[in-house]
């Protein structure tokens, strides 16, 4: 067991109201906890970043526990997709900030707290100062570049970093903490996954209740290392299988090798994390190998000559699609060059633009030099020139 984060000198003048003694009594009485360490939950300060499916249920939890500051960042608003995981948000608030919904919500779980709103992407430029001010990061983020940022701005800080993430039916959860004899995320993952190998939620899919599930053993974890009671998960990932129903736990050591907290580090402040992570698109001889949703209207109303190919599974296909687009799966392609044309121009779509990044990279690597991706994909297009066209 870990002494508390939150050392003495926080708690000194921090007391509880009568108000808050009814409130956090099931705490109270627990030995474990006690005033104590309740006052050290008041006294605590804790950064969520995002406010999606894992941030939902990790706020929601701090908030009613009485974590005295949690901060939110998030730059995105809400969407119907959004409900069927993101609890923290209703049909009511869509289209709203998911900042503003998340305020709403948490004070209306606990009007005692602060919530403290970070409108911004979570970046090298601003990562720094932002854990700065807190005790704890819970990383609700659902990309590489951000994780890694996470995870070094942590290190270098010496602050905690819950992680947590969600694939389908199976998640994960460890604590990152080398300076409480754990390893980072980096000695876990030492290079990022081949750009677009590995899909998100939006291109995947999730349960809509597994992020309730991890999201909620980050806020145990979260509310452990401020009490300082238990035993955390730094040094172990806990691994949850939904169809199963199972856990397993994989024992995690510090690589001495790590570039960040081993025992030569050569990275001491951020980095471009969206350039080590390949998220950049690639760009050939001929310029951009990207193409706009507009760029892409422009061609289709002239009837010029190209092919629009769609990289997406079928089952996305089948929900929506561009008029004359032809299916082949990111997947198969390989085996269906065949079937394209090296000397046309090919425009590559898929749902947010990753997969038909990645395509286009391929088709040039194999001399089809006129290939390009569609900048956003099918939501671009949604979004931007067919509104009427089904989400999903």
């Amino acid at each position: 067991m870990h002494r508390s984060i939150i050392g003495d000198d926080r708690i000194s003048g921090v007391r509880l109201s009568k108000e808050e003694t009814a409130r956090y009594s099931r705490h109270l009485i627990m030995p474990e906890v006690t005033v104590d360490g309740q006052r050290r939950l008041k006294a605590a300060r804790i950064l969520c970043i995002g406010a999606g499916g894992l941030g939902s249920p990790a706020a929601l939890y701090l908030a009613a526990a009485g974590v005295g500051a949690i901060g939110i960042i998030d730059f995105d608003a809400v969407d119907l997709s959004n409900l069927q995981r993101q609890i923290l948000h209703g049909t009511k608030d869509i289209g709203r900030s998911k900042l503003e919904s998340a305020r709403d919500r948490l004070h209306d779980i606990n009007p005692k707290i602060d919530i403290e709103l970070h409108a911004c992407r979570f970046s090298s430029e601003n990562a720094t100062q932002l854990v700065s001010d807190y005790d704890v990061v819970v990383d609700g983020s659902d990309n590489f570049p951000t994780r890694y940022l996470s995870n070094d701005v942590c290190v270098f800080a010496h602050k905690p970093n819950v992680y947590g993430s969600v694939f389908r039916f199976e998640g994960q959860t460890t604590v990152f903490a080398p300076h409480l004899d754990g390893p980072c995320y980096r000695c876990l993952f030492p290079e990022p996954p081949p750009p677009d190998t590995v899909p998100n939620c939006a291109q995947a899919g999730v349960l809509g209740v597994l992020p309730g599930i991890i999201g909620m053993l980050q806020a145990i974890e979260a509310i452990k290392l401020i009490a300082g009671i238990g035993e955390s998960l730094v040094g172990r990932l806990l691994h949850f299988d939904a169809l199963k129903v199972k856990f397993r736990e994989l024992n995690l050591r510090r690589d001495p090798k790590c570039p960040v907290c081993g025992e030569n580090p050569t990275i001491f402040s951020p980095i471009d994390y969206e350039q080590f992570c390949g998220a950049r698109p690639a760009r050939d001889h001929e310029g951009a190998a990207t193409i706009s949703v507009h760029e892409l209207k422009r061609k289709i109303e002239s009837n010029g000559s190209f092919r629009i190919v769609d990289v997406r599974e079928e089952f996305e296909y089948e929900i929506a699609k561009i008029e004359g687009s032809k299916l082949i799966p990111l997947g198969e392609l390989p085996a269906r060059l065949h079937e394209l044309q090296a000397a046309e121009e090919i425009i590559l779509l898929c749902k947010s633009g990753t997969r038909s990044a990645h395509a286009a990279k391929l088709l040039r690597a194999a001399g089809f030099v006129r290939a390009y991706s569609l900048e956003g994909g099918i939501d671009a297009w949604t979004e931007q020139i067919d509104p009427a066209m089904q989400k999903y």
